[in-house]
């Protein structure tokens, strides 16, 4: 490996984003190959636009000069993240399969492929800093707060840390788009891409459908009084107040949380309703970015969905397998299966998935 000039592999989506990482990293030197991932078949469906990606990337990488190839892992995803993504659905929960891709196939499959091409490191398009301090890498915040995607990174381990580049995150997203449009990248104005590639824009519903079978049943309060039905718990999260089609006067509903043995949705009425909010939280499934986990008596903050402020909370207990975590306000609408991802100031240490909580008020959904 030439020392001199390290050659860099980038993880290239035909986005923005991942088009100005390569970019940078060729005007600093690096030996840069780009390489586009292939992590879904369903290539004809209009929802997944694989095909004119993949040409945003050849456009790309034809313009500021660097090779470029595509690899296919839909078989690593479907194994490995589609398949849990549809176990929790099944079992009632809300999963993120964001932060497994991180985990499984960016920086796992792709890393593994680069380093097979050679790479001394891969870099991606993720808004997120590393530090590195005596030989341990630390996940930071990105600069820019809005755009910040360490919660979707927590799962990363050292080893994985310390071959992985983040250039954008010293940067805002509005430097990255003038970046790209005084380079002239034919994608400088494309639009950012939402949600996971298997379900696009399509509705959801749909989408589940293909895969898990409708069980309706009933929707209740926590009173017992049948609001309606549902089609299914895998179609609602918890404080989720759309799609419910209960009417009347009053506050609007919101779902509160599944009775899985019953099938029952169980719903409030109200935003702040008590039965929202939760005082701890117990999650499982654990994963140090840090490379250990936290000392409980120490002060943290944690997330438990992207795109919320840091909530301060505290280490109740930790270990090797789980971890309650005490907040010093109630949140609201706590999710099992979604992450809660812990912070100490703008360093990112880890996480787990949420397997339940402990609601504010003493009352209780049966």
């Amino acid at each position: 490996m030439n020392k001199a000039n390290p050659h860099i592999v980038v993880g290239m989506s035909g986005g923005v984003d991942s088009a100005v990482t390569a970019l940078l990293l060729k005007q600093q030197g690096y030996r840069v190959t780009g390489v586009f991932m292939k992590n879904w078949e369903d290539d004809e469906d209009e929802n997944c636009p694989a095909r004119q990606d993949f040409l945003d990337v050849l456009a790309v990488a034809e313009m500021i000069g660097i090779e470029v190839e595509a690899v296919n892992f839909s078989a690593e995803y479907k194994d490995r993240v589609f398949s849990y993504f549809l176990r929790e659905y099944q079992a009632g929960r809300t999963p993120n399969p964001d932060v497994l891709c991180n985990a499984e196939i960016k920086f796992k499959a792709f890393l593994d492929y680069a380093i097979g091409l050679g790479a001394e490191k891969i870099a991606t398009g993720h808004y997120a800093r590393l530090h590195e301090r005596d030989g341990f890498f630390e996940l930071h915040k990105a600069v820019d707060s809005s755009k910040d995607q360490s919660y979707f990174l927590y799962r990363l381990n050292q080893a994985q840390l310390s071959r992985s580049m983040f250039p954008l995150g010293e940067l805002h997203k509005t430097e990255v788009r003038r970046i790209a449009e005084q380079a002239g990248l034919p994608n400088a104005a494309k639009k950012d891409s939402t949600g996971i590639c298997f379900i696009g824009e399509r509705p959801f519903r749909e989408f589940l459908q293909r895969y898990l079978p409708i069980q309706p049943g009933d929707m209740r309060t926590p009173e017992g009084r049948v609001m309606g039905r549902h089609q299914g718990l895998m179609y609602h999260t918890i404080g989720q107040r759309q799609g419910l089609g209960i009417g009347g006067a009053g506050e609007p509903w919101f779902v509160a949380g599944k009775d899985i043995v019953r099938n029952e949705l169980i719903v409030v009425q109200g935003h702040d309703h008590p039965l929202l909010y939760s005082s701890r939280l117990f999650a499982a499934d654990l994963s140090w970015a840090a490379g250990t986990a936290p000392d409980s008596a120490q002060a943290y903050a944690a997330k438990t969905r992207y795109r919320q402020s840091d909530a301060p909370c505290r280490l109740v207990q930790v270990t090797a397998n789980a971890v309650t975590i005490a907040f010093d306000s109630p949140q609201w609408a706590v999710t099992p299966g979604q992450s809660v991802v812990l912070y100490q100031g703008d360093v990112c240490l880890g996480g787990g998935i949420i397997q339940g909580s402990e609601p504010s008020a003493a009352d209780s959904l049966a």
